[in-house]
C-alpha cells in the first residue's frame, strides 16, 4: 500500500502542472507517509565510479569486476603500467615480478614483459608500478589489430584484460 502511495506521489509530481498539491492525490494518508519532491533527482548520465584516466594521466584498464585496476602509460620508447585499487586513484604495490602483454602482430602472437620498478616507499619484495623499453610495443599499443590483452596476478589470481587505446591524440601527451 506504501508503494502505491509513493508511486501516485512520483506520478504527480512528474506531471509538475497537473498536479500542484500531490498530498491531496493521495487518500487517506498521513504527513508521515507523504513524501514530496521539489525538483526531479540529478541525472546519473555520464557519471562514472572511477576517474577516467589515471594518476599518472594514462589509460585504465579495469581488472576484475573492478576489483582493481591498471594503468597504462607510454611515451614514444616505453610502457609503464601502475596496478592501482578499484576506484583507479590509489597505487596498490603487488608481489609480482612481472607482468605481461600479450598481442597479434603481423598474425603471430607475441609477448612482451614488464618487469617491476618499485617507486619510492613500497614495501621490499612489491611493486605498483611494472616497465619495459621496447618502442615495438609501444607502436603495437597504438594499432587496433594487434589487440593487446594485459596479464597480470595479484594476490594469486590471474586478471586477463583487453587494452583499448584512445585515439584521441589531440591535446594528448604520451609523455609522462
Amino acid at each position: 500500500m506504501r508503494y502505491a502511495k509513493l508511486v501516485a506521489v512520483a506520478g504527480c509530481v512528474l506531471i509538475a502542472n497537473g498536479c500542484t498539491k500531490p498530498q491531496e492525490s493521495v487518500s487517506s494518508s498521513t504527513t508521515s507517509d507523504v513524501i514530496t519532491m521539489d525538483s526531479m533527482p540529478p541525472s546519473m548520465e555520464g557519471v562514472e565510479s572511477h576517474p577516467s584516466e589515471g594518476p599518472h594521466h594514462g589509460s585504465l584498464v579495469e581488472l576484475g569486476n573492478e576489483e582493481y585496476h591498471a594503468e597504462i602509460v607510454h611515451d614514444a620508447e616505453s610502457v609503464s603500467v601502475y596496478i592501482l585499487d578499484g576506484a583507479a586513484t590509489t597505487a596498490v604495490p603487488i608481489e609480482s615480478t612481472e607482468l605481461k602483454i600479450n598481442l597479434i602482430h603481423d598474425g603471430t602472437p607475441e609477448q612482451f614483459k614488464l618487469t617491476a620498478a618499485p617507486e619510492a616507499g613500497e614495501p621490499e619484495g612489491k611493486s605498483s608500478r611494472f616497465m619495459l623499453t621496447d618502442a615495438e610495443l609501444v607502436a603495437h599499443l597504438d594499432d587496433e589489430a594487434s589487440a593487446p590483452k594485459l596479464v597480470v596476478t595479484i594476490n594469486g589470481t590471474a586478471y586477463r584484460a583487453d587494452i583499448a587505446h584512445d585515439h584521441d591524440h589531440e591535446g594528448h601527451d604520451h609523455n609522462h
